[in-house]
């Protein structure tokens, strides 16, 4: 494709998005982007309860164009869902193809102006965070205003307004509620510079947000204006760094919280102290009514977050227990905890020996809120829903995972890792199955890679979950090898046994006999440059995918699968 052709591409992008642009800005400065597609062919399959779609093919994909030129940027991205992908996205349906974001940005001097679609956070995001998640398909892009302005060092101010995407049907569509929100932040080493003489750093900040929607309930009166605020500091020396945030919340009552009239609040402290060989974490949350979208009515909750509650869990990558049963933060009210050591035995020690050990302990938990709901006497006291005591647990234990990590390199060639977990999870809060019996589990895992030369290894992992409760028992077998710098396969085998025995105590109250189920898929895939292409086989268990604590339901699925990802 010729320069010309890619500068005319992107004009009409933009202008067809509705900003206007001309060729001639294009004369100069810096074109690239990226594009990624999934596709996927599906074959039936009862046998894990995959229903077939009425398309058998589904595509999504996506496509990106950013041009630059000194102070000014012009960027959109280019998606199609012809159909999307069963379970996708977490919110609303996506159909169709066009732009779904588009924007310019430009600086003058110490301010910096975007128009259009932008993402944005202010602090941890307790108040305000618009942000993409693109394979779990979570998108509350804004799309509106945005002015940054550094009125002098160390002093960062920041607002938006504008209204969230909400679905894309050829093409963006906005929700019906109006977002406004700012934001301030104070670096003080930045701010009195020499007058500052130490090396450590007290960074002070503060947000508003209020979102506005029309009242049409014809029996309640809802607040049309929800407005929200935090404070934040974050304190950092060269061994430790500790943040504390507070957020607080006016009524919004929608149906996320049963509309009752209760204001929300969040605290998040974190504090994490690392020196070489060793790392401690520690951190703990009370949320509280958090739950806030722009549109009461939202169909979900994926649908028009304005904020973003972090969780407090370990991410984990190994495929049992990042699928089976990971954790989802509970905006309506929740008081977590996590703490994590990590420690690296120096070589020549005894346990660290030639090439040395590593050691990861993590321990996360979640309890309900201590709530005393009240008594109906009237109206206005129903409304009110409750009554709570922040940061006290509540009786109900919603998750609990306690994990150790040993890492070691026992040669030249090999690397050896063992993990145990012990989790308690309440499936019926978390993933909302009601009657579901509380989840008890245990997870071994061990994974190995061995180098046969510099372009060449094999990566293997064993895994085992064992349960009473639930589908009962899991083992997992994956094997990856990898022939630098272009090539890998890999095959991986889920099989849910159940159990050793002839029978099974479905959730603990009826006895069964098991279904024993493999769920067998192979992969190969082709890297280069920054291009990859990965074609995948088999089956798709149903279940729970996760990113960052925000989780979205994924179908039972057999079939064909390609990626292909390419950058320029």
């Amino acid at each position: 494709m010729s320069r010309n052709a890619l500068r005319c591409g992107l004009a009409t992008l933009l202008c067809g998005a509705g900003l206007q642009i001309s060729a001639q800005t294009l004369d100069a400065g810096q074109l690239h982007g990226n594009f990624s597609t999934d596709v996927q062919y599906y074959r039936q399959d009862s046998a894990i309860g995959a229903v077939l779609p009425p398309e058998r093919l589904a595509a999504n994909a996506w496509a990106n164009l950013i041009y630059t030129n000194g102070n000014f940027e012009a960027g959109g991205r280019f998606e199609s869902y012809e159909p999307p992908l069963a379970g996708y996205p977490a919110g609303q349906t996506y159909t169709g193809s066009g732009v779904g974001y588009r924007y310019i940005k430009f600086k003058v001097s110490d301010l910096e102006i975007t128009a259009g679609s932008f993402y944005e956070q202010f602090g941890q995001g307790l108040v305000f965070r618009s942000y993409e998640e693109r394979y779990l398909g979570v998108d509350n892009a804004m799309d509106g205003i945005r002015l940054k302005y550094k009125p002098y060092r160390g002093v960062y101010l920041k607002t938006v307004m504008g209204r969230q995407r909400f679905a894309f049907t050829n093409g963006l569509v906005k929700g019906v509620g109006i977002v406004r929100g700012a934001d301030a932040e104070v670096s003080l080493s930045e701010l009195l510079d020499s007058a500052w003489t130490s090396a450590n750093n007290l960074t002070l900040g503060a947000s508003f947000v209020s979102k506005y929607q029309e009242d049409r309930d014809p029996l309640l009166k809802l607040p049309e204006n929800v407005a929200a605020w935090a404070v934040r500091a974050n304190f950092t020396t060269p061994k430790w760094n500790i943040y504390a945030e507070y957020a607080y919340k006016i009524n919004d009552p929608s149906g996320r919280n049963n509309f009752v009239y209760q204001n929300g609040q969040a605290l998040h402290l974190n504090a994490t102290y690392s020196v070489k060989g060793l790392g401690v974490s520690a951190g703990a949350h009370s949320l509280d009514n958090m739950f806030y979208q722009s549109d009461r009515s939202a169909p979900t909750p994926f649908d028009l977050n304005i904020n973003f509650l972090p969780p407090l869990s370990k991410q984990h990558t190994y495929n049992l227990p990042a699928t089976l049963y990971p954790y989802a933060t509970q905006p309506n009210g929740e008081v977590a905890a996590q703490g994590e050591v990590f420690y690296k035995w120096k070589k020549g020690t005894k346990l660290g020996g030639k090439t040395g050990t590593k050691l990861a302990l993590n321990y996360s938990t979640a309890f309900v809120l201590d709530t005393m709901h009240l008594g109906i006497a009237d109206d206005t006291t129903r409304r009110l829903g409750y009554t709570s005591r922040f940061f006290q647990p509540g009786k109900r234990q919603y998750f609990n995972d306690f994990n150790v990590e040993l890492r070691k390199k026992v040669s030249s060639n090999w690397e050896l890792a063992f993990t145990y977990i012990n989790l308690v999870f309440d499936i019926d809060i978390i993933q909302g199955k009601p009657g579901k019996s509380t989840v008890y589990a245990d997870m071994f895992i061990l994974e190995g890679l061995h180098n046969f030369s510099d372009r060449n290894s094999v990566r293997f992992e064993v895994q085992h979950l064992s349960t009473k409760q639930d589908l009962g028992n899991w083992a997992t077998a994956l094997a990856e090898f990898t022939f630098s710098p272009h090539w890998f396969v890999a095959a991986m085998d889920q099989f849910n046994y159940v159990t050793l025995n002839e029978t099974f105590l479905q959730d603990g109250k009826t006895e069964v006999k098991p279904d024993r189920i493999h769920y067998p898929i192979g992969s190969v895939g082709y890297i280069r440059g920054g291009t990859r292409f990965q074609a995948n086989y088999g089956r798709q268990r149903a279940g729970i995918f996760c990113v960052g604590g925000v989780c979205r339901t994924v179908p039972a699925s057999n079939g064909l699968s390609l990626s292909v990802t390419t950058t320029f």
